[in-house]
This record gives C-alpha cells, sequence and structure tokens, in this order.
C-alpha cells in the first residue's frame, strides 16, 4: 500500500473502518472532504452488503487520487482498525474515523497543531459533541480530571477512537507492535496503552472535534449518560472488567519490551493486581498507583481491587 505516502509531511492520511454504514456513511465523507488540512483517504470495507463500498467509489471518483478501497479482515471493529494502521505504510500522520460522525472542519487541522513539534510517539485526542441520531447536539464528553498515563491506561480509557490522530512515530510503534500482539478489547483503549507505555506523549485537545452520533448500531456508545456510568460500575463489581484485564495483560506481555523501564514496573504490578491474593492486590494499587477519571469511579477501582474483579 503506498497511496498512504505523499510528499507533504502534513498530509494525514484517514483510516476509516467501514461495515454495514451506508445510511451515514455519505455525512462523514463529506465532513472529511470539507476538512481544512490535506487529506488521504483509505477505507476498509469489512464484508459489507449495503451501498456502503458503492458510496466510496463514488466519493473516490469526485475526489481522484486521494481515496483507496480496501477488504477488511472480518473480524470485527479492533482487527479492522489494525489492519488500517498497518495498510497506512508510510503515512506521516493518521487518523481514526467512524463511518457515522460528522468531523468539524478544523479537526485535522488541530490535530496536526497539537502533533507539531512531537517528535517521539504521540497521539492527539478531543472531546466529542454527543448526538442523537439526527446529530442534535445532546451533550459534550467529560474533560478528564486528572492527566493521560499508561498508570491511568491500564484501568481506563481516554482516548476516543474518532478522535485519535497519531504521528509518524506513534505508528512506527504500532506498526512494530502489531505482529507480536493479539486481539485486544478495543482498539483505541490498546493504542492509548501501548503509546503512554512506550512513554509517549498523549495530548488531549479540552475542544469537541467530532459529532459523535448516537444510533442503535453504535458498536460503543457513548459513557457519559449516568445509565452508562453505571453499567461501567456494574461490569467492573461483576468482573467484566476483570476479562478485559486479562485480555489487556495478554495483548500487552509480548510487547513488554517496547515499554519504558518505569512502565514495565507498572505493568508488573498491574499483574499483580489482577493475579494476586488480597493483600498483594492491594499493596499493587498503592505501588502502581492506578486511577481512573472521577472520585466515584475511584472509589469503585478500589473496591473492584478488594474484591478481586480487576
Amino acid at each position: 500500500m503506498t497511496q498512504a505516502a505523499t510528499a507533504d509531511p502534513r498530509t494525514v492520511t484517514v483510516l476509516l473502518a467501514l461495515y454495514q454504514g451506508a445510511a451515514f456513511l455519505a455525512a462523514q465523507l463529506d465532513s472529511i472532504a470539507a476538512q481544512t488540512q490535506d487529506w488521504r483517504l483509505i477505507v476498509s470495507d469489512d464484508g459489507s452488503t449495503d451501498a456502503g463500498p458503492a458510496l466510496v467509489r463514488a466519493f473516490a471518483v469526485a475526489h481522484p487520487g486521494r481515496v483507496t478501497l480496501i477488504d477488511g479482515p472480518r473480524q470485527g471493529a479492533a482487527a479492522n482498525f489494525r489492519s488500517l494502521l498497518a495498510a497506512a505504510g508510510d503515512a506521516r500522520l493518521v487518523a481514526l474515523a467512524d463511518q457515522d460522525d460528522v468531523w468539524l472542519p478544523e479537526k485535522l487541522a488541530r490535530a496536526v497543531s497539537g502533533l507539531s513539534g512531537h517528535d517521539a510517539p504521540a497521539l492527539y485526542c478531543s472531546r466529542v459533541t454527543i448526538c442523537d441520531d439526527t446529530l442534535r447536539p445532546l451533550a459534550e464528553s467529560r474533560r478528564p480530571q486528572r492527566p493521560p498515563s499508561f498508570r491511568h491506561a491500564l484501568v481506563q480509557n481516554l482516548a476516543q477512537g474518532n478522535t485519535l490522530v497519531l504521528n509518524r512515530s506513534a505508528l512506527d510503534l504500532v506498526q512494530q507492535a502489531d505482529p507480536l500482539t493479539p486481539p485486544v478489547v478495543m482498539h483505541d483503549w490498546w493504542l492509548y496503552q501501548l503509546i503512554a507505555g512506550a512513554g509517549g506523549a498523549v495530548i488531549f485537545d479540552p475542544r469537541p472535534s467530532v459529532l459523535y452520533r448516537q444510533h442503535a448500531d453504535n458498536v460503543v456508545g457513548a459513557n457519559d449518560a449516568l445509565r452508562a456510568r453505571a453499567g461501567s460500575f456494574a461490569r467492573m463489581l461483576t468482573g467484566r472488567h476483570r476479562d478485559w484485564s486479562a485480555q489487556t495483560l495478554a495483548a500487552l506481555a509480548p510487547v513488554r519490551h517496547l515499554l519504558t523501564p518505569d512502565n514495565r514496573a507498572v505493568f508488573d504490578e498491574f499483574a499483580a493486581l489482577h493475579r494476586g491474593g488480597l493483600p498483594r492486590r492491594l499493596a499493587a494499587m498503592r505501588r502502581g498507583g492506578f486511577y481512573r477519571q472521577g472520585a466515584v469511579s475511584q472509589a469503585a477501582l478500589w473496591l473492584a481491587a478488594a474484591l478481586g474483579r480487576i
């Protein structure tokens, strides 16, 4: 795949995962075309039987030389995005795109500005405006109270996938880690863990950059409504997060050598938090300094640690 390589180092290669997305795809494609930053687009179709691929082909005709349509691995959204990151080749900057959102016109330009000057791995992400299926704004996603870090990334995701932009060094890291990594919980959470763990910069923009459409077919919905936060609390206490922790440990163990020495120690404390008895778990919580955003969520984390549910 050479489509992603461009002469302008500020050109952003947009990676869009497609599956049965025809209903809302046109609006997302139009918002990509309206970006104030130069872009290229790679779309990976995961076996759609609707009009989505035809819409992409028509968009490619309207924007010659800027659009590539490839076949996805047909193993779900996370695998499709990982396939796209591999297909990005030697792109200098890559942005992840969902099929059903709408981007604000300056989204990519703001990301390029935020990543400017970062030679080491760096990931840009932002808040979103949560909308209904007609794009009527409902609320803005919550602003994190504490900064991003590997200690946070192991227990909670801060980097919403439809806002992510990676620089070249981050993409190098991801492409190095991907062949060694088994299936992950979600691609965006994995990217946050990997880049933060390797000592990369995680840049959080408090201004929304995406109209995040909520509808019946969302793979992952907004985690901002009271019911959603209660659901997260319930998943933690019932052991669902323990399953995710096991998958995180399995995903990061083969690339432990890519983490900084300090973060390898944090990773080992996370393993103790997941596998140890009560005294060892509580000691690992203290030594590891793990945290979630918000006092209630943090209290739930300690309770889950005491109950062996992480």
